[in-house]
């Protein structure tokens, strides 16, 4: 796995319009260098900031939006359509936006698909191991890049510390008793997660700063999920810089105006 990089801008707001930038920079780079590219999407304040600035910006016209497959990295299992969703704030910022191509836009099924929970984390694992390809070498593709957000206690996607979760070995699990609600969850699990080229972890505000500290250090991704987040090629912490306040010097921050 790789080491992080740091990156920090001034504000949320910045930080979201730098890694919409970020974004459309590397599906073009992706697209170019082997005719399509994947994404896997987070929801979250600064998440669904990120593809409102996608949206927004007119550079999004250099992405091929019809040569990108679209997944998510947790999802709240709740109806479709629920505000609770991270499809739905997906659709409202950006995808509804852009001509992406249904059939390749991978969304985890809630309860009003008839399935329960462990069902529709079966049925998204086995999707994901349809679109993988020989040279990925396992059950999930190479991601081009994965977003996640991060939660104050360092939780990401959907793998909260010191639950089951985290040992698993499956690429997509059910999540039951989620300390945050809803209680019942979809999630890919850590190995999944690590198979991505690039894991982008994008955290703003201060509340985050100790799980960012920990995720940095030497913490162990049972108690500290986010230490776990790491891409094969490449991992970023992007970060606001109250965020980063309490990251502990010599780490190669890399400080933006």
């Amino acid at each position: 796995m790789s080491v992080p990089s740091i990156v920090v801008h001034r504000d949320a707001d910045v930080l979201a319009k730098a890694v919409a930038a970020r974004i459309i920079t590397r599906l073009v780079d992706a697209q170019s260098a082997k005719g399509s590219a994947s994404i896997v999407l987070t929801g979250g304040t600064v998440g669904i900031a990120t593809l409102a600035a996608i949206a927004a910006t007119p550079a999004r016209d250099a992405v091929d939006w019809r040569r990108l497959d679209v997944w998510w990295g947790d999802e709240r299992f709740v109806p479709t359509g629920d505000k609770e969703r991270n499809e739905t704030g997906a659709r409202q910022a950006l995808l509804d936006h852009v001509d992406v191509d249904p059939a390749r836009v991978h969304v985890m099924r809630g309860p009003d698909s008839g399935m329960t929970a462990e069902e529709s984390a079966d049925a998204y694992a086995a999707e994901l191991r349809k679109a993988a390809r020989p040279e990925d070498h396992g059950p999930v593709p190479n991601f081009d890049v994965l977003l996640l957000g991060m939660g104050p206690d360092s939780h990401v996607a959907s793998l909260f510390p010191g639950m089951p979760a985290l040992y698993d070995t499956r690429p997509v699990v059910a999540v039951h008793g989620a300390p945050k609600p809803p209680p019942t969850r979809i999630s890919l699990t850590l190995p999944a997660i690590q198979a991505a080229r690039e894991v982008w972890v994008v955290a703003a505000g201060e509340e985050k700063s100790g799980a960012v500290r920990l995720a940095l250090s030497d913490s162990g991704p049972v108690q500290v999920p986010a230490a776990g987040a790491r891409g094969r090629g490449r991992t970023l912490f992007l970060l606001d810089r109250t965020a980063a306040s309490k990251i502990p010097p010599g780490l190669g921050r890399m400080a933006s105006p």
